[in-house]
């Protein structure tokens, strides 16, 4: 497995994450023993950059997640995030980001996780009613205090991660990043890069939809939220299969699959970029990981840039409530 650094203070990471959230909650059918499976089988491809949030399940993803690596904890990179509020039941409860609540989350998140350490905490989403200053002042605490390694925000705004950089360093920014969601290119690659902060994309895979194995909203089980997403919805989702069958024979011609190849050109983006693909199955990972082995050329990615340009993927990242809550 190679290994990317992400930001200036040494954190080293696999070129390939995990991402952990549908092993419990929004992408359908559960099943913890094939959860612990794909993590474990992770660990042993060099896969070893984990990636929880406390929301998740809600709670639920932070138990399952330290009861795999329970005996291999040194051998992963364990990220997780506070900041989404939610209740026992599930309900979401707004963004919160004052230093009592950081502080809170953090304890919680370790004992959940039952490890001593979080390797990279991330602000999930940024509050509006807290000064960023605050909220990474009591970051920062948790380093001193040993009970974090690495600060990280996500779907933070340029100014945002020029404020909280100057508190302390920020060492990896995360968002949405794929070939239907390029809109990091414009402000956020570049601020980062000046301000030599990792990037991490989470949903590389367009939510599933750039795998080419969502072909009709029936595919996708009663209880999946993507039903309920713009990209998804009516005559988006047709449009937005029309360029996946698009990426599907590229693919095709270069002998690998679209995920392979939605990955590899992820990856060709920069040394600095992390993608960390979801699944819950052993099998899925590891066609993901054989996207290392996918060579894109010039021609390839201006072959990309002509398929999905930028702004190309019909409707937006999430519905308009949660969108208010990105890029702040």
């Amino acid at each position: 497995m190679r290994v990317r650094k992400l930001g200036l203070e040494g954190l080293e990471v696999s070129a390939l994450g995990l991402g952990c959230m549908g092993m419990s909650e929004f992408y359908g059918a559960r099943d913890e023993t094939d959860a612990v499976a794909t993590i474990h089988r992770a660990i042993d491809l060099g896969v070893i950059f984990l990636d929880t949030a406390d929301m998740y399940g809600p709670f639920t993803n932070e138990v399952l997640v330290g009861k795999a690596i329970a005996d291999r904890r040194d051998r992963v990179v364990l990220a997780t995030k506070f900041g989404n509020v939610r209740g026992e039941g599930g309900e979401f409860l707004g963004i919160r980001g004052d230093a009592d609540y950081v502080r809170q989350s953090c304890d919680a998140s370790l004992k959940r996780l039952g490890v001593d350490h979080i390797d990279l905490y991330y602000q999930h989403r940024v509050d509006p009613d807290t000064p960023i200053e605050e909220t990474v002042g009591a970051m920062a605490e948790l380093v001193k205090a040993g009970k974090v390694r690495y600060l990280g925000l996500s779907e933070a705004g340029p100014e945002t991660i020029r404020r909280a950089h100057a508190v302390h360093p920020i060492t990896a920014l995360q968002t949405e990043y794929s070939l239907w969601s390029r809109e990091p290119e414009e402000e956020i690659l570049p601020t980062v890069r000046e301000l030599g902060i990792g990037y991490v994309a989470y949903s590389p895979l367009g939510r599933g939809f750039l795998t080419g194995q969502i072909r009709s909203i029936d595919d996708l089980a009663p209880d999946d939220y993507r039903r309920h997403a713009p990209r998804f919805q009516g005559e988006n989702f047709q449009k937005n299969l029309d360029l996946v069958r698009e990426i599907e024979a590229m693919a095709q011609e270069k002998g690998c699959t679209p995920s392979q190849l939605a990955l590899a050109w992820l990856l060709a983006q920069g040394e600095d970029v992390v993608p960390i693909p979801g699944t819950k199955k052993p099998a899925r990972l590891e066609e993901n990981v054989g996207a290392l082995d996918v060579r894109m050329t010039d021609e390839d990615r201006a072959r990309i840039d002509r398929i999905l340009p930028p702004g190309a993927a019909a409707g937006t990242r999430y519905a308009a409530p949660q969108m208010q809550a990105l890029n702040r």
